[in-house]
């Protein structure tokens, strides 16, 4: 009897390859960790769950009842007649047009540079290098008077090119930066292989490098993307036809004479705006994330 009790215990007993399969340990450090990750978690997330539920409250709701209680129910009138009713939709045409225009030039000219700094070893290459960092140590606040009185002499201002060019200028560095990082990793022995093949330099920096380079390229474009599609300092200094706003300068749209404000209205073209971005980042956290840590450990 005593033995069948022993073998039905111990039966209960969860075993893996390695042996017994302990249980977690439940220690105070870790209560105390979880409960300030949920905070943190619920501080970041609950502002932007608030202003998509807002924007479908009607007019009545935020006069009448408290501004954090849940909307009576999924009203889209609010997202027809922004629509329908204001310029949003030039507003994110516009941001549109100055997002590929930033991404496409950053992109092109931080890869190659990276590479000849990285791969095509010459006599300057890490003052060239340094040149590029100390731009980082640069405010972009100081540059706003010079590029108005410049663009405004050569005739750049509301046009595209004055939001596309400082912003690629300022994002350079950074940008060099993180393809320097991941660049270190590929050997040179691979790329000394396919030269003495008879690849030539510009066919191996688009048949190798690129290809190998994916996950920092999607990195940088979400990176600065994100960068530029809420930026306001340079729309703000360089644009004033509201023709040519973008997204972020659209907004003021919808703050009234004297401040009065539909704020539904209001929280449903905040949600258009920061949509794309939400949106864009769930779908390539992963590349983000690799890219990131691209150049943290070398192979």
């Amino acid at each position: 009897m005593l033995n069948a009790e022993t073998k039905v215990s111990t039966s209960k007993i969860p075993f893996t390859r390695k042996g017994l399969k302990s249980a977690p340990k439940i220690t105070p450090k870790g209560v105390l960790l979880t409960i300030v990750l949920l905070v943190v978690l619920i501080i970041q997330v609950y502002p932007i769950l608030w202003v998509i539920l807002s924007s479908f409250k009607t007019i009545e709701e935020f006069q009448t009842k408290n501004p954090f209680s849940l909307p009576e129910a999924l009203n889209f009138q609010n997202y027809i007649n922004v629509l329908k009713n204001s310029h949003i939709t030039i507003y994110l045409f516009n941001s549109f047009i100055v997002l590929i225009g930033v991404l496409f030039f950053l992109l092109v000219l931080s890869s190659m540079a990276a590479f000849a700094i990285e791969k095509l070893r010459f006599k300057y290459n890490k003052k060239v290098m340094a040149f590029f960092l100390f731009g980082i140590m640069v405010p972009i606040q100081i540059s706003l008077i010079p590029l108005f009185q410049i663009y405004s002499k050569i005739g750049l201002l509301n046009t595209y090119i004055s939001i596309i060019l400082p912003q690629v200028g300022f994002g350079l560095p950074m940008a060099i930066y993180l393809f320097t990082a991941f660049y270190k990793n590929i050997p040179n022995e691979m790329l000394e292989a396919a030269v003495m093949d008879g690849c030539s330099i510009i066919r191996l920096f688009f048949s190798i490098i690129i290809p190998m380079s994916k996950n920092v390229i999607v990195t940088v474009a979400t990176l600065f993307g994100v960068f530029t599609w809420n930026d306001f300092i340079f729309g703000f200094t360089f644009i004033s036809n509201p023709d040519m706003y973008t997204v972020t300068l659209g907004l003021r749209d919808f703050v009234g004479n004297y401040g009065l404000t539909d704020w539904g209205q209001t929280f449903t073209a905040i949600t258009l705006t920061v949509a794309p971005t939400y949106i864009l980042y769930f779908f390539l956290s992963k590349h983000i994330i690799s890219g990131m840590a691209a150049g943290a450990v070398k192979s």
